[in-house]
């Protein structure tokens, strides 16, 4: 009697199968996009500065793929400066209490003061070249992207569940292991959803990285940021569309081959599972795991791999040096030289930031750029206040609908990564027709990409929540408020604080673009930092640019500090998972 094989045995006894057939396509398309992209990245910078960016639809897809590749070197970095340097902050006490507030003072300062302080030391390093300019285009997207990131990771490591932590502790995993098998899983789902957030808070701040303009450096990279910067100089709405269009197409391209992957990927992390629930799919993914070719190339990459750390296991000691728990005598020199190195450096640059201010400002001119600092927080605290009145609700509701997180998620990342300065048509034709008050109708741009920050992170809060937890508010037949109040506001807060945070230094970041709009030669503006840190970089006036990235800083320090902070430490020892 003849039995028919099931189909994925008589797939895997193929030499070729449909999803090697579509892994080729795929590859071959990768290859072709990283070899068009790379083009012409090592020329002279006389030829780029002598090439005029053209308007022309027909250069698109090269812009789409210079500005897509310079997000993807940067998210590259950005999860090894996350896997770093959070890791650090969480594990080290000591450590922490300076590492935390330097994220503090980094997710602080806007793209355009890092690109205006690092724009010079990146184009030494290929001088003359495009990929000096290159490097400083990336380097300022990784500022966009990265903080976000390791907020993130931070709060995963933070508010790990004891029960996991007691698991790896009886299984005697080493730091290594524990790292990779226990804490970067239990991370990953929140992680990837604020990966898609930072790689659409890149494409909100692309056009300033790609249109350097700093004092008298002006460089317009081939891309999609330089293509709107120089569409909304020329008025040209039909050019703002076909920048529209193509940005649609390439952040659904990418969901599709990196974020749907990784959020299908990652479900399997889950710190709990509900059965009867749909697990997120992605065809991509299938076509990793189906692919006989491309299991035949990893498998080999793992071999080699393996192979070259083969002899590094020679060259361990023969005996483990054994740990030993510092005294307490030691750990109260520790903090004390800890301390005291955190001082000097601080007086240091305490002195040499007033000196440099003082040598070019007056008292005037100091107590004015403060004034313009509260306004711009004041706008801050309503705009956060405004967007998490309105995107808690949603991303609970999302959060806990699979099917739905499907579905949003794309409409989400595109929303998130739409610049601002595309809306600065409509934002100055209305302000100008109808004469309102640019204060307050151009401070919604500030909260236009920040406040998904919250969105993002609320949905993986939601997502993440045990099913038992689900369970118990349905027998105990919570509803209405209580069951916001009892159950899903305690559930998501950890990850709502992590989002409400970043998507305040966002929102502050965001100001330089947003306070002042520009329409061909129509201008408007708000009053603010963000505004006043334009003006500056524009004049090349690097005391005032100076001044105003202090003070932005200072504000956002101090709010994270007396405000931010402690919430973030109340649901951490609150509301952990245990």
């Amino acid at each position: 009697m003849l039995r028919t094989l099931p189909a994925r045995v008589a797939d895997s006894r193929r030499l070729f199968t449909r999803w090697d057939l579509i892994a080729i396509l795929v590859v071959l398309g990768l290859l072709a996009f990283i070899s068009d992209a790379g083009r012409g990245i090592l020329e002279p910078l006389d030829k780029l500065e002598t090439t005029t960016m053209s308007l022309s639809a027909s250069n698109l897809p090269w812009y789409a793929a210079r500005t897509t590749l310079r997000m993807l070197a940067a998210m590259g970095l950005s999860l090894l400066f996350t896997f770093t340097y959070a890791t650090w902050a969480a594990k080290s006490p000591r450590a922490g209490r300076l590492l935390v507030p330097l994220l503090d003072v980094a997710q602080s300062v806007p793209v355009l003061g890092f690109l205006t302080a690092t724009v010079v030391f990146f184009m030494s390093l290929a001088p003359g070249r495009v990929l000096g300019a290159e490097f400083a285009a990336i380097f300022a997207i990784f500022t966009s992207q990265a903080w976000n990131m390791a907020f993130s990771f931070y709060q995963s490591l933070r508010t790990v569940p004891a029960e996991l932590t007691e698991a790896a502790r009886s299984f005697r995993l080493s730091p290594w292991s524990r790292f990779w098998r226990l804490e970067v899983p239990f991370a990953m789902p929140g992680l990837v959803w604020n990966m898609m957030m930072s790689m659409s808070g890149g494409w909100f701040f692309v056009t300033t990285c790609e249109a350097i303009s700093v004092g008298h450096t002006k460089i317009m990279l081939p891309g999609m940021g330089a293509y709107i910067a120089l569409a909304i100089e020329q008025k040209d709405l039909r050019a703002v569309g076909y920048a529209i269009l193509t940005m649609l197409i390439v952040i659904s391209i990418y969901d599709q081959l990196l974020f749907r992957p990784l959020v299908a990927w990652s479900d399997r992390f889950r710190f709990d599972s509900e059965p009867g629930i749909k697990a997120p799919s992605s065809w991509a993914l299938k076509m990793l795991r189906s692919s006989q070719l491309l299991s035949g190339v990893f498998k080999a990459l793992h071999t080699l791999w393996r192979s070259i750390l083969r002899p590094l296991r020679y060259l361990q000691p023969l005996t483990t040096p054994k740990f030993r728990e510092p005294t307490p005598a030691e750990e109260r020199r520790a903090d004390i030289l800890s301390y005291v190195s955190i001082l000097i450096v601080t007086l240091l640059a305490t002195y040499k930031a007033s000196t440099f201010l003082t040598s070019g400002l007056s008292v005037a001119e100091t107590l004015e750029a403060f004034r313009l600092g509260l306004i711009t927080m004041l706008r801050v605290f309503v705009l956060i206040a405004l967007a998490s009145v309105i995107w808690v609700p949603v991303g609970v509701w999302v959060g806990l609908r699979p099917r739905a997180a499907g579905i949003v998620q794309p409409i989400a990342q595109f929303l998130a990564a739409f610049p601002a300065n595309l809306l600065f048509p409509i934002a100055v034709y209305a302000i100008v027709r109808w004469k309102l008050n640019p204060d307050i109708w151009l401070s919604p741009l500030m909260i236009l990409g920040t406040q998904w920050y919250i969105l993002f992170n609320v949905i993986a809060g939601a997502s993440s929540m045990p099913a038992e937890l689900r369970y118990a508010a349905r027998n105990l037949g919570l509803g209405g408020w209580l069951w916001w109040k009892r159950f899903a506001l305690p559930a998501v807060f950890p990850f709502y604080v992590t989002g409400a945070l970043t998507a305040s230094g966002g929102s502050w970041n965001a100001a330089i673009v947003a306070e002042v709009a520009n329409w061909g030669d129509t201008q408007v503006r708000a009053a603010g930092i963000g505004a006043y840190i334009a003006d500056a970089t524009d004049a090349g006036n690097w005391h005032r640019v100076v001044l105003g990235i202090l003070v932005m800083s200072l504000f956002v320090v101090i709010v994270n500090r007396i405000f931010w902070r402690p919430l973030y430490l109340y649901a951490e020892r609150k509301y952990r998972l245990s």
